[in-house]
């Protein structure tokens, strides 16, 4: 039987209607569809009726499949010759382990391609109305995770983050709060830089909540933020504010 095909497909930031043409044409042709745990299930919705569904998120501290399965189920799939979806909320290749994925089906011989999707550090900033980068304000952003791969925080250079970058953004960051929070300040970090707390961004139960760095965990666990949840850090945040205001006047005005 000939092989079929593997898309590492990347399902966007939460909303639904932020994914790609391309990645829903794969979805509504799909045999079979692997998918993690942040996938909308209006994604879901839209493979055909006899398609095999699949679930292998990885909550924290808890995997419903380990990595290695994953790519054994992806290769025997693809290789009855069926279409194989493997559906990744954000972009595969940010924090997704699609390289993984990828290097196992071509180490297989099976045939794969990307597809890539809206990270979540870019759809959830804009829909906080939080740029990434603004002119006079931050001329470069970072995505790092904040959580290693052992459940620790993070090894990255925390040390040259609190000074190199202007707007940081932490992925997987909220169960290491005290300890990031710590790192930043211990490295020079000012306790009033502007942070954001975006929990389940894009979606219609995104909350937002804005402070200083000094105060990042207090407010985490004043507002009892959850997983998933991004940390933004830098002066872009403050932008937000000013965006909110002149919204604001231009409503009174128009109902005035």
């Amino acid at each position: 039987m000939s092989r079929g095909l593997v898309s590492i497909v990347g399902a966007g930031p939460g909303d639904p209607d932020l994914i790609t043409v391309k990645a829903l044409k794969r979805i509504q042709s799909a045999d079979v569809i692997m998918y993690d745990r942040l996938v909308n299930d209006q994604l879901l919705a839209e493979a055909p009726e006899g398609a095999l569904r699949i679930y292998c998120g990885k909550a924290p501290g808890l995997h419903s499949m380990n990595q290695e399965m994953i790519g054994r189920m992806l290769a025997a799939h693809a290789a009855e010759g069926k279409q194989v979806v493997r559906l990744k909320g954000g972009d595969p290749f940010i924090f997704g382990r699609g390289g993984e994925e990828a290097l196992v089906l071509a180490e297989a011989g099976i045939a794969f391609d990307i597809i890539p999707g809206i990270t979540s550090a870019v759809g959830t900033s804009a829909s906080s109305l939080i740029p990434l980068t603004h002119r006079g304000v931050a001329s470069s952003f970072a995505c790092v995770t904040g959580t290693g791969s052992d459940g620790s925080i993070s090894s990255v250079r925390w040390d040259l983050l609190a000074h190199s970058v202007d707007t940081l953004v932490i992925y997987m960051g909220i169960s290491q709060l005290p300890q990031i929070q710590h790192e930043l300040l211990h490295h020079g970090k000012s306790g009033s830089t502007p942070i954001a707390l975006i929990e389940r961004g894009t979606t219609s139960e995104e909350r937002i909540i804005t402070g200083t760095l000094a105060e990042l965990h207090a407010l985490a666990l004043l507002h009892q933020v959850n997983n998933p949840a991004l940390i933004m850090v830098g002066e872009s945040v403050l932008v937000r504010e000013q965006l909110l205001q002149m919204q604001q006047a231009a409503n009174a005005s128009m109902t005035g």
